[in-house]
This record gives structure tokens, C-alpha cells and sequence, in this order.
């Protein structure tokens, strides 16, 4: 059962270092030339050579939350690998919410933005700008609960008795 909890975790530190290079290539590659010349810009996501981005998005996700949620189960009676897993999954989850109500409304706006827009270029620069702040801090946030992870990698059984015993 012990090789079950660590493989467990591995599999899920595993699939939120991919979800946090997705993060970090959107942030870096992506978003700048996207985001700063709306509404020109779209095409970089639009007709039948633009990006599908959420091919990636779509996939990871599904992965990286049941692999967290293994990881909880499995590593459930070790109380200290329990919290920091139970806090990566709750920033996680928080994140999730955060993206179903800002950040993808805004990405739809964005890709529409070519389509019958009353705002001006500048305004879709700003908004634009502001959005990818704000992308950044969840992005920090997801890359706090992956170091929470690698955390609870480190509390391990024996250390815990060793610990206990002292």
C-alpha cells in the first residue's frame, strides 16, 4: 500500500508539472501576441489554421484533478501529506472556479472580439493586459499547490515515526 500512496502522488506531482508548463507556454508564447492586438489578433485562434489551445486544457485537467483526488484517497491516514494535498487540491479547485467565471467568459470575449465589437483597440488592449495579469496570480497559485505537493512527497511514513519518537 505504501508504493500505491507514493506512485499515487508521483502520477499527480506528474500531471500538475505539465498543467503548470501549459501554464507557463500560454503565459509566455501565447497570451503576449494574442492579447495585445485585439481585435486583429484573433486570427492567431480563428479559421482553420488557429490555435486549439483547450485540445491541451481539456485534457490535462480531467488528469490532473483525478490524480489529485487518488492521491487524497490513498494518502488519506498519513495526516501530514493529507494537508498539504488537501491544500493543493482546495487551491485547485478554487482556481477552477475562478477560470469558469472570469477567465474563460474572457477568452470567449477575446475570440468574439473580431465580431460586431463597440470597443475600440484600445480597450480591447486593456482588457486584454488586465486579463493576463490576473492569469498570472492564478498562475502563481497553481504553481503554490504543486509545490505542495512536492511537499507532501516528503512526509513519509518512517520520517513520521521518527519525528514522533523523538
Amino acid at each position: 500500500m505504501q508504493q500505491a500512496k507514493q506512485v499515487s502522488l508521483f502520477i499527480a506531482i506528474t500531471a500538475w508539472a505539465i498543467l503548470i508548463g501549459g501554464i507557463m507556454y500560454a503565459h509566455i508564447v501565447y497570451f503576449p501576441p494574442y492579447l495585445s492586438h485585439l481585435p486583429e489578433s484573433n486570427k492567431l485562434i480563428t479559421g482553420p489554421f488557429g490555435l486549439r489551445e483547450e485540445n491541451f486544457w481539456m485534457r490535462i485537467h480531467p488528469f490532473a484533478i483525478l490524480s489529485t483526488v487518488i492521491a487524497v484517497v490513498l494518502n488519506w491516514k498519513l495526516k501530514a501529506r493529507r494537508k498539504f494535498i488537501l491544500l493543493a487540491a482546495i487551491i485547485y479547485a478554487v482556481v477552477i472556479i475562478a477560470t469558469a467565471t472570469y477567465f474563460l467568459p474572457g477568452l470567449v470575449a477575446f475570440a468574439e472580439s473580431g465580431t460586431n465589437s463597440t470597443l475600440t483597440a484600445a480597450e480591447w488592449y486593456q482588457r486584454g493586459q488586465t486579463w493576463q495579469y490576473l492569469s498570472w496570480i492564478r498562475g502563481a497559485f497553481m504553481f503554490a499547490g504543486f509545490i505542495l505537493l512536492l511537499v507532501a512527497l516528503t512526509k513519509t511514513e518512517k520520517l513520521m515515526r521518527i519525528k514522533n519518537n523523538l
